[in-house]
């Protein structure tokens, strides 16, 4: 590993872990290539971090910035990410985190060797002015889809009327795209992304303060995967994009679990499954299900008589008995597995028993399933999700489920539907064998490393002046 002549990078991700994770794994390709990361976050945060390979531990590390508490303490106890609270408190761990400022500049300040680079978040919305103060450039680094982003970028690029839903509903000028919000969903979305919360910011107003402070915006996708949305972000968004290639978590190695482990059996029974006929089931701690919902996806799950292995995290409004359908587990024991809390997801992906992964539409997710060519059963629900699962389907890796467009619901019916059309029917075929297709792209990791090398590249050659805005 060569060393990049001491070029040393800060990286300060937002504290949730579709955003924590990406950084990380930015933070480790860049690693590899000799480049030295000083990762900010809280303590709580870091000691959930996957563990830093010990041949990269002298370029990789680890710096706690405690959570300021929040006068009356909207957060509870112990919360430092957005996993450990309800959607509705989110924004005072914005608040917690803008008065991490301080000591983020104190860190600055006093360090020997100052980075070159800072690498950030749409969460840290001040560092325009230390950028400025010590002369060290931005960069952007957005974890979501380009149809994510192309999708706002058009809308505020053509200064579009935000609070009209037809502007939400309505795709980007490129020929054939869906990329576009439902109309059950597009009449939260104004009042979530450019409303004021009580951060006393909207996230729109952190986007463009960041994107305004920046060098350049540095995105999770490659030109193998996506040509058009990517070149639609770059022309509106103002910045010079680069992208990251997908940094796919490395394929882990084949795992023998321990005797007492509740894992062993489950991969025993995986071993003991067709090649591709099992669907995955996992909507991630993130995603805070309804029992409604959970019910329904039950009963899509045994609607559609496919076996399954479905990693459930606990609720906070059940207790264990609670959670699933009366009868579900004994009614499908004998073609699905139920497991409740942490699961080993490389692993299970990666098993050859694997054919299809049902999930909320989430990148980082996406990205992982398709790393092992798995086909897609999405189901989203909040911000970036629907636009996500509406370009993969456009890009013919999965099949969403069917929804009322009134009210947004799904019934098991059409879970069942999506679920049997995606892993066993005629018509999915095409969708399975592309899903094959692209995990050459996914999983090349030459591919990636390229255009990390390309990225460190870049951080090489940095040009002044800092923007002065």
């Amino acid at each position: 590993m060569a060393e990049n002549k001491g070029l040393h990078v800060v990286v300060f991700p937002w504290s949730a872990f579709g955003h924590l994770i990406p950084h990380f794994q930015l933070s480790i390709a860049l690693a590899k290539a000799g480049v030295h990361v000083s990762f900010i976050s809280t303590p709580k945060n870091l000691q959930r971090l996957p563990p830093i390979p010990p041949s990269l531990s002298s370029f990789i590390t680890l710096v706690p910035i405690p959570l300021p508490k929040l006068p009356g303490d909207p957060l509870p106890e112990g919360a430092e990410a957005t996993v450990d609270i309800p959607f509705d408190k989110i924004p005072f761990l914005k608040v917690a985190l803008d008065l991490t400022e301080p000591p983020f500049r104190k860190f600055i300040a006093d360090h020997a060797h100052p980075p070159d680079w800072f690498i950030v978040d749409f969460n840290v919305s001040w560092i325009g002015d230390i950028s400025r103060e010590f002369r060290i450039p931005i960069v952007f680094f957005r974890v979501l889809s380009p149809g994510f982003l192309a999708f706002y970028a058009h809308l505020l690029g053509n200064r579009l009327p935000m609070t009209e839903i037809g502007s939400l509903i309505s795709p980007p000028p490129i020929e054939g795209s869906t990329v576009a919000y439902r109309r059950h969903e597009a009449v939260g979305i104004h009042a979530g992304f450019f409303e004021k919360n009580d951060s006393g910011l909207s996230d729109y107003e952190r986007v463009t303060k960041i994107n305004t402070a920046c060098r350049v915006i540095a995105v999770r996708t490659c030109y193998e995967f996506d040509v058009d949305y990517l070149k639609l972000y770059s022309n509106y968004c103002g910045k010079k994009v680069i992208p990251l290639g997908f940094l796919p978590p490395e394929k882990p190695p084949k795992t023998e679990f321990e005797a007492n482990s509740p894992w062993k059996s489950t991969f025993e029974w995986l071993d003991q499954q067709n090649p591709k006929s099992v669907v995955f089931v996992g909507f991630g701690s993130e995603c805070k299900l309804t029992k409604d919902q959970i019910h329904e996806i039950a009963r899509g799950v045994e609607l559609s008589e496919l076996p399954f292995m479905w990693a459930l995290r606990q609720p906070d409004w059940a207790e264990d008995s609670d959670v699933l359908p009366a009868g579900f587990r004994d009614r499908t024991a004998e073609r699905g597995i139920v497991s409740m809390g942490w699961a080993p997801q490389m692993q299970i992906l990666g098993h050859p028993a694997i054919g299809g992964s049902f999930f909320h539409g989430g990148w980082g997710s996406a990205i992982e399933a398709l790393e092992f060519g798995n086909c897609l059963i999405l189901l989203p629900f909040i911000v970036d999700q629907p636009l996500n699962a509406r370009l993969l389907v456009e890009k013919g890796v999965a099949i969403e489920v069917e929804r009322n467009e009134d009210d947004g619901c799904s019934s098991g019916e059409a879970i069942a539907k999506a679920l049997r059309e995606a892993m066993v029917s005629e018509e999915g075929e095409k969708i399975r064998k592309r899903a094959k297709e692209v995990a050459a792209i996914f999983g090349d990791t030459k591919l990636h490393q390229r255009y990390i090398e390309e990225f460190v590249e870049f951080l090489k050659h940095r040009e002044d002046p800092i923007p002065n805005q």
